[in-house]
């Protein structure tokens, strides 16, 4: 990049300025200050994280309640035992409306904004937990999970969005892992509420019906949130833009300033962006979202905008696509085939690990950087699933998902290979926490404001047919080709994934998000993301 009317790159933390426009003296003056940099964010931004974060709660609190119901519905459910075509439906008819959800809801977030998405999140949360816990049959619990998969894929599109627009750059990475917390530790409430209720009659309707109770407490507290200063500038609401910046860097030194630049930033983001699609628009003026909607899918698919999408879209597929949430949804009854007394206590050892990684890649994502971590992360992944499929494969029998647990042919009491695979999946599970379970939903910092909500959509829509198609394919692979040969397949996406973070994403770790545009505007910028890297 060349010439007088661009901004340093040689600088992780150079202001933006207008294409157009040749640093003053003024702007020299005003820019960003280290104490800005190094800020984390008051009690205000954390108040506000930790509140929009119950989504989180909610969305693990979904994904892993279904492990242990599958395991204690017994025949509660149209009078039968469940089939392993029931239980690959109930498990990934989530996934599919979750999918289904996530574009719709990037509309929705710049047309509505995205606290009143979440709003709409916690009530589809609500009903489905409801429909779950009263029905008696089999498509009346298929019902129940899609809404709740119309729930999750909203809150999973827009709540890490929501966050990090509000979040200062340099603490960004861990106000979003904050997310993963609360997905994680839903996940480990599932697994418990599960475990209480495994020997109780019914049991599995109090599992599946407790999830509303947090769905009713976000939308209270939802009410009193404010929208993000990013979408309020966008629709020409700058004072309550500012009030909500100033709340958040009260406690920085030089607030006024530290505001005006940012509301300053975005306003020139947005009058670029407008008038590179040659259609500039007056602020307060009512959008025609739908037209507006379809100029941001067509600038989605061109120059840096489209390498930001492809990075995205890869890391939601490697995500999911590496098999973790075979773990979510169906690890008491693989535990259950290994013939551990309690599957679902035994399976809540893996919650727990996905819960404490998280908690460390929390602390080490700001630190370390997103690609590094995930370079670290991913052989010790691949590592743990081949050995196993290598434990798998000592033990006799084939596997059967419908089989009665006392009647399991992996009959292994006093193995050490149950142990193992069990060692083996809480390394891959500690592995995955620090890396690909957190990174992926920073994704938002990697578009422009304008296609922000649409790019982080369409992105989240991928996590969700990769996770349908995990869902749907599991139990039958694990019948079909064995589970050695399943765990292997795992490790093939682990290793292709590996590759691609290698040659095309870079460091994004303490960028503002007006300032990511420049760096994949020629290239995947790769190569300069590590030469900031190491000068910062």
């Amino acid at each position: 990049m060349t010439g007088t009317d661009e901004r340093d790159l040689s600088s992780p933390h150079a202001p933006l300025l207008a294409s157009s426009q040749v640093p003053s003296e003024h702007d020299r003056e005003h820019e960003t200050p280290a104490s800005e940099l190094e800020y984390s964010g008051g009690w205000f931004i954390w108040a506000l994280t930790f509140s929009a974060g119950i989504s989180g709660l909610l969305f693990g609190y979904d994904t892993g309640v279904i492990s242990s119901t599958l395991v204690t519905v017994g025949s509660d459910l149209s009078n039968r035992t469940l089939t392993t075509l029931d239980k690959s439906l109930i498990t990934s008819c989530t996934s599919l409306f979750a999918l289904i959800a996530s574009p719709f809801t990037g509309v929705l977030a710049d047309k509505l904004g995205r606290r009143k998405v979440i709003l709409g999140a916690d009530a589809l949360f609500a009903l489905g937990a409801v429909v779950q816990a009263f029905t008696s049959q089999v498509w009346g619990m298929i019902l129940g999970r899609s809404i709740v998969g119309l729930a999750v894929g909203s809150a999973s599109a827009v709540t890490p969005l929501y966050i990090s627009e509000l979040a200062p750059s340099s603490a960004r990475g861990r106000l979003v892992t904050i997310l993963s917390l609360f997905i994680t530790g839903g996940q480990v409430v599932a697994y418990i509420v599960g475990w209480l209720f495994s020997t109780t009659p019914g049991g599995w309707r109090w599992i599946v019906g407790i999830g509303a109770f947090p769905a009713f407490f976000q939308l209270a507290i939802l009410v009193f949130l404010p929208e993000t200063p990013r979408w309020l500038v966008q629709a020409g609401h700058d004072v309550q833009a500012k009030s909500v910046l100033t709340k958040i860097y009260q406690d920085c030194p030089g607030c006024e300033q530290v505001v005006n630049r940012l509301v300053r930033d975005i306003s020139q983001e947005i009058e670029q962006e407008d008038s590179e699609l040659g259609q500039p628009k007056s602020h307060g003026a009512k959008p025609q979202w739908i037209h507006d909607a379809l100029q941001r899918g067509q600038q989605l698919l061109h120059g840096g905008n489209r390498r930001a999408l492809i990075i995205a879209m890869m890391l939601q597929a490697v995500q999911q696509l590496c098999g973790f949430n075979s773990l979510m949804y169906f690890s008491a009854t693989i535990f259950a085939s290994l013939s551990f007394s309690s599957p679902t206590l035994t399976s809540l050892s893996v919650a727990l690990t996905n819960f404490l990684f998280t908690l460390l890649a929390f602390v080490l994502i700001d630190r370390i950087g997103r690609r590094r971590i995930l370079l670290y992360s991913i052989p010790v992944m691949v590592i743990a699933l081949v050995l196993c499929a290598v434990s798998f494969s000592s033990m006799d029998g084939a596997w059967n998902s419908e089989a009665p647990t006392s009647n399991k042919p992996h009959d292994n009491h006093g193995s050490a290979v149950p142990l193992a695979i069990l060692f083996c999946l809480t390394i891959y599970t500690a592995a995955y926490a620090l890396g690909l379970g957190n990174v992926p939903w920073q994704q938002s910092e990697l578009f422009p404001l304008n296609v922000r909500s649409l790019g982080s959509a369409l992105a989240t829509a991928t996590n969700w047919g990769s996770n349908f198609v995990i869902g749907l394919t599991f139990l039958p692979l694990m019948e079909w080709i064995s589970p050695s040969w399943t765990f292997i397949l795992y490790a093939v996406v682990c290793v292709v994934g590996w590759f691609a973070v290698w040659n095309i994403y870079p460091e994004m770790s303490g960028l503002g998000l007006e300032e990511v545009k420049g760096l994949l505007a020629d290239g995947w910028g790769v190569k300069e993301s590590l030469r900031r890297s190491r000068n910062a």
